[in-house]
């Protein structure tokens, strides 16, 4: 198990607050056909081992591992265009 060292989690919980929103670029999970590049949730929180837990709106809640799989926040991106 990877587990990040506290200075970047610490960026991890500022890059991902609760609240913001996300799209999925990558998940390795087989078994959520539903999620996959493209879907959009909002964070709930980042826990202790950088999991980015999230409330997707296709009603999941499977979290982005963090090293394994990839999501981007999307309010910075619509903040920036």
């Amino acid at each position: 198990m990877f587990i990040p060292k506290p200075e970047d989690l610490k960026a991890l919980r500022e890059q991902y607050p609760a609240g913001c929103r996300v799209r999925l670029n990558h998940m390795n999970d087989p078994y959520r056909p539903e999620l996959k590049a493209g879907a959009l949730g909002t964070v709930m929180h980042v826990d202790d081992i950088g999991t980015i837990h999230v409330s997707w709106d296709c009603g999941s809640s499977l979290g982005v591992v963090h090293g394994e799989d990839s999501c981007t926040r999307i309010d910075e991106e619509d903040a920036h265009d």
